[in-house]
């Protein structure tokens, strides 16, 4: 049997005593111990002083965040205020403040990207007409108000039902006495600290901001020692101002009973004229105009959504008064397609009866006509409204009016009610369909017409206008009228 190899000596010191190993061998040993110790910590201070020669990864430096986009803006007119939307690519911050000369409320904005120029946009309801302007501090959204005017409430709304987030300001008239104190405290305001606008956000950052760190102080006599201040100091008192913060989006309110667009459904939008202290034409035994126009928009109404094919919206459902503005506003914020007002005139004589249609135009088409439009637009002067102003803006409507297909498509639905409803109701004896510049009829990207169902100078008439059976016949006439209507829209489309 072989015997197994023998160990090494280093490696077997139980075979040698330690008095025969030999001095200049272990001496040798120590030394390249040493020598290997000492070339491994010149490679370490070469790699600490040169580097690793490998190429080194840099983190690259945070690109500016891309800017927030308009995707829509929009007004509305609701009976106790009128609503701004402003629809964008993200949620935004947001600071309202008000000032005079003329009356404006102020939005500050971050960098917006607004498409389709800086024109000031003509308002509606409270609004003037509204503007904005981008600059070194972010996007300024400038309302120029009718009359001294507030936010009544400001929110975000974050994306959801296929819209992007909403930025929501609900505006309203206040006092005078009352603007001037708020336009005083957003001066205030603008004054605490000298950095402009106090906002919640802004209180809220600086207060939980982590301090950067100082160089320690040289040691001082613990006799004269300060004691540092806490690290979070109170919240500074917040000033009545008119400002709104909107750094995180905040629960809405409830949404408006507006019902949801169909788009295979037109919606007729039905005007019944006057109401609340304007009584309109005052008939045979003292019948008001307002109760007949709106009666019969309400059959009007009922007969169309029978039919299944319409959505219908009335300017009022009850005995209220609506600027003419307004009515118009109305039907556009709605998207109405089709816009029909209601009436009933009176005149001197009782002999005069029979329905008419109005279509808008520049220059009356008879003496009658323009007189009964200038009697029409003086609804808003009877309740003692301002109307300095509106022959620009209608002149301005007008010229738009010009450019489109609108004239020509109220014209023509005139046309057409008058071969249907002159079957079933009493026309006028001559031009049953006139035109003149009727204010209630300047939507300028919406047929219009005015219909005067009758007069309630004349017995016959009014006999007829306040009988429920006339008025269902009349719905159903202005139901097939608008049935014609539309299908002739479609097939000039089509053509």
């Amino acid at each position: 049997m072989p015997r197994p190899p023998s160990l090494p000596a280093a490696a077997a010191p139980d075979r040698q005593p330690h008095s025969a190993r030999s001095p200049r061998r272990s001496v040798g040993r120590v030394l390249g111990v040493l020598l290997l110790a000492l070339v491994l910590l010149g490679f370490g201070s070469a790699g600490m002083t040169a580097g690793p020669v490998t190429a080194q990864t840099t983190a690259a430096l945070p690109s500016a965040p891309p800017r927030t986009a308009v995707v829509d803006a929009r007004l509305g007119i609701h009976p106790d205020k009128t609503r701004f939307v402003l629809e964008l690519s993200d949620p935004v911050s947001f600071t309202v403040s008000v000032a005079a000369d003329p009356y404006r409320i102020v939005v500050d904005l971050p960098d917006l990207i607004w498409p389709g120029g800086s024109l000031p946009v003509e308002g509606k309801g409270v609004v003037a007409r509204y503007h904005h302007a981008g600059g070194p501090r972010g996007t300024r959204l400038t309302f120029e108000t009718v009359g001294p005017a507030r936010l009544r409430e400001g929110y975000m709304i974050p994306a959801r039902d296929g819209h992007q987030p909403r930025l929501v300001l609900d505006l309203e008239k206040t006092t005078p006495a009352e603007f001037r104190q708020l336009a005083a405290a957003g001066r205030d305001a603008k004054e605490v600290g000298g950095k402009g606008q106090l906002t919640m956000s802004s209180i809220v950052s600086s207060a939980m901001a982590v301090p950067a760190p100082q160089p320690s102080p040289p040691a001082a006599d613990p006799a004269s020692t300060v004691s540092a201040p806490p690290p979070f100091a109170p919240l500074p008192p917040i000033p009545p101002a008119q400002l709104i913060p909107a750094a995180l989006p905040v629960a809405p309110p409830l949404p408006d009973n507006k019902p949801p667009t169909v788009a295979e459904k037109p919606l007729i939008v039905l005007d019944p004229g006057h109401g609340g202290q304007d009584p309109g034409a005052i008939g045979v035994g003292g019948i008001y105009e307002k109760d007949i126009t709106l009666a019969t928009a309400r059959e009007v109404k009922r007969q169309l959504e029978a039919t299944g094919r319409y959505r219908v919206k009335l300017t009022r459902d009850s005995d209220v008064f609506i600027r003419l503005r307004d009515r118009v506003a109305i039907g556009r914020e709605a998207g109405a397609d089709l816009f029909i007002s209601l009436h009933a005139d009176s005149i001197s004589s009782g002999d005069m009866r029979g329905l008419s249609i109005y279509t808008l135009s520049d220059k009356a088409s008879d003496r009658e006509a323009e007189m009964l439009a200038a009697k029409e637009n003086k609804a808003d002067a009877l309740v003692g409204l301002d109307l300095s102003g509106e022959n620009q803006l209608v002149a301005n409507i007008l010229i738009d009016l010009a450019q489109r297909d609108t004239m020509n498509h109220s014209k023509r639905f005139a046309t057409l009610a008058l071969q249907t409803l002159g079957r079933d109701v009493p026309l006028i004896s001559s031009r049953p369909h006139r035109q003149a510049g009727f204010a209630v009829l300047t939507a300028p990207d919406v047929p219009s017409a005015l219909i005067e169902m009758g007069y309630l100078s004349n017995r016959q008439d009014v006999g007829l206008l306040t009988s429920g059976t006339h008025r269902e016949r009349l719905g159903k006439s202005l139901a097939r009228t608008i049935d014609s209507y539309f299908r002739w829209l479609h097939g000039s489309q089509r053509s």
